[in-house]
């Protein structure tokens, strides 16, 4: 069994910055690619940024040039850096993995509440 437990949410100030941090612990599994997925009130939930093992990202247009998606191999962590931050960055933010080995296929963690004032 994969578990992912993220950390780093808050209130922040329109142009703010916050850093969310998500670890995957278990055994028998390797990671594939990582990511961040949010979800507002009301909305759906949508990709925010992803990345492999190999360090390759992906990013949603709206947050291109703001947030940076980086990866620890060696610790099975993602992290995501966001600066000037938006009253719409407001969302819910869940870690995903995709992984393989004993345990395959695509796990979430409980989410952090990201709130932006204006």
């Amino acid at each position: 069994q994969v578990q992912l437990v993220e950390s780093g949410g808050g209130l922040v100030q329109a142009g703010g910055s916050l850093r969310l941090s998500c670890t995957a612990s278990g055994s028998g599994f390797s990671i594939v690619s990582m990511g961040w997925y949010r979800q507002g009130p009301g909305k759906q939930r949508d990709m925010v940024a992803t990345i492999t093992s190999g360090g390759s990202t992906n990013y949603a247009d709206s947050v291109k040039g703001r947030f940076t998606i980086s990866i620890d191999n060696a610790k099975n962590m993602v992290y995501l850096q966001m600066n000037s931050l938006k009253p719409e960055d407001t969302a819910v933010y869940y870690c995903n993995a995709v992984v393989r080995g004993r345990v395959m296929g695509n796990v979430w963690g409980q989410g952090t509440q990201v709130t932006v004032s204006s």
